[in-house]
């Protein structure tokens, strides 16, 4: 159904921004390490769980090594899941279809998604995968903060 193919799609949403987070975490400088520490911090809000939540996701009491050992092995794995998410949300569209917003059935101008769709996501991942690579090759600093490249330091925050 339409709902079970957004859901899948919200998921794929959420595994992306987390595969993306705890990229950033990585370099382990001043701004991932405030950025680890703000972020997980957000979670002790929810309640009954959050501070044991937040203590479980850093593997101790504080933002520390196990923390980013934690998210380099998530950061490893989710995009695997991210795979398969969309594998799966394809093949829900594929069955379902899109979701139309005039409301007004399309049925008479339906096409059908293999080859035409398969040839567009194709091209677009490659149009993106080009700029993506021509980017991290030719100009890797380009969207780094440069407070990170200063080494994580718990006891001094960044300036902004």
């Amino acid at each position: 159904t339409y709902s079970e193919t957004w859901n899948i799609g919200i998921l794929l949403l959420f595994a992306v921004m987390a595969t993306a987070f705890m990229g950033y975490v990585l370099p382990w400088g001043q701004m991932s390490f405030w950025g680890a520490t703000v972020i997980t911090n957000l979670l002790s809000a929810i309640p009954y769980i959050g501070t044991e939540l937040v203590q479980w996701i850093w593997g101790g009491f504080s933002v520390d090594k196990a923390t980013l050992t934690r998210f380099f092995a998530f950061h490893f794995l989710l995009p695997f899941i991210v795979a398969a998410l969309v594998m799966v949300h394809l093949l829900f569209l594929h069955e379902t279809g899109s979701n139309n917003p005039t409301g007004i059935p399309s049925d008479p101008d339906m096409i059908p998604f293999h080859p035409y769709y398969t040839i567009k996501d194709i091209l677009g991942f490659l149009v993106m995968l080009t700029v993506l690579s021509a980017l991290v090759l030719f100009s890797p600093d380009l969207l780094g903060d440069p407070d990170n490249y200063i080494p994580a330091n718990p006891l001094n925050t960044p300036p902004h």
